[in-house]
């Protein structure tokens, strides 16, 4: 009886580890898919046998039956879960190799964006091959269904990180709520259990958005704040943009260029509760064209200070 040499198909020895066969599938995978060979049915054909080696030998029993029977063509019947125990024509666990490119569309939310607009990975129309195919792998076909962890990010402003918030993403046509604490960090990782296919999880690292209004330094916070000279001559109020929302500062008079004024518990969320400082860093602003008075009072001054 003929069969499949999966070895051969994934390109690997038979002594391969199970990290060179997932590897080998993984390239394989990305150059084959249909996504990326559209209208090519000699790459779908081989992304499909692709799907069917790795499905035998990133299972240890069926690896094990295969390379007691497989490799001498002698097969038994039903060894594999299918018909005849033909390998092509397996079960594998109910896993469907055919049925890759429809399985990724629908996990994606297809092309046309998902509903967080911020969310690339699954629904935000920035999903990669190699970001799927990076997902650690709870077995395919290593049971009745399809298990795979994957991965994505989700994009947030730098208040929603503050602030805490609640975004809704796209997984498989479902909607799905997940909720950032206050205070997360750009980079943090959450893990959605039983959220992916087949039960897997979806992985979500977090990107923070960088605000040019501000510099988070450890738990504290730095804005810039423009004071006319005349304010910062004389001291008086100013307007300070927080993550909070805009607060009234209080400047001194006399004050100079570069001076930082601390707003305390004002920065970002502290792990062990209350949050860091916020500091103003004072910035002495002209307007944008004297009239001819205020350049007579500019040069009095001048001569005053001489």
């Amino acid at each position: 009886m003929a069969y499949k040499d999966y070895y051969e198909t994934l390109g690997v020895p038979r002594s391969a580890s199970e990290g060179e066969i997932k590897s080998a599938y993984r390239k394989l995978a990305k150059q084959y898919h249909p996504d990326k060979n559209p209208g090519d049915d000699k790459s779908a054909e081989r992304f499909k046998e692709i799907g069917e080696a790795y499905a035998v030998l990133n299972d240890a029993e069926k690896r094990k039956l295969y390379d007691t029977y497989g490799h001498a063509g002698e097969v038994p019947p039903g060894a594999y879960g299918g018909p005849g125990g033909v390998p092509g024509g397996a079960d594998f666990g109910g896993f469907d190799p055919s049925q890759f490119s429809d399985f990724f569309q629908g996990l994606f939310g297809g092309r046309g964006g998902g509903a967080r607009s911020g969310f690339s990975g699954f629904g935000g129309g920035q999903v990669s091959l190699e970001d799927l195919l990076g997902g650690s792998s709870g077995g395919i076909g290593g049971g009745r269904r399809f298990v795979q962890n994957v991965e994505g990010e989700l994009q947030v402003s730098l208040q929603e990180a503050y602030q805490g918030s609640d975004e809704t993403i796209q997984v498989e046509g479902r909607r799905i709520t997940v909720h950032i604490p206050a205070g997360t960090r750009d980079g943090a990782r959450l893990r959605l259990s039983g959220q992916g296919p087949g039960g897997g999880d979806v992985l979500l690292t977090v990107r923070v958005l960088e605000d040019a209004r501000f510099e988070l330094d450890g738990d504290d916070v730095t804005v810039s704040v423009d004071v006319p000279v005349y304010t910062a001559a004389l001291g008086g109020p100013v307007r300070v943009e927080t993550l909070k929302g805009p607060v009234q500062l209080n400047v001194p008079a006399g004050t100079s260029g570069g001076r930082r004024l601390r707003l305390k518990g004002q920065g970002w969320p502290r792990k062990g509760g209350g949050h860091g400082d916020l500091y103003a860093r004072l910035t002495l602003t002209l307007p944008a064209s004297l009239s001819d008075q205020e350049k007579e009072l500019y040069r009095q001054l001048a001569e005053l200070r001489k």
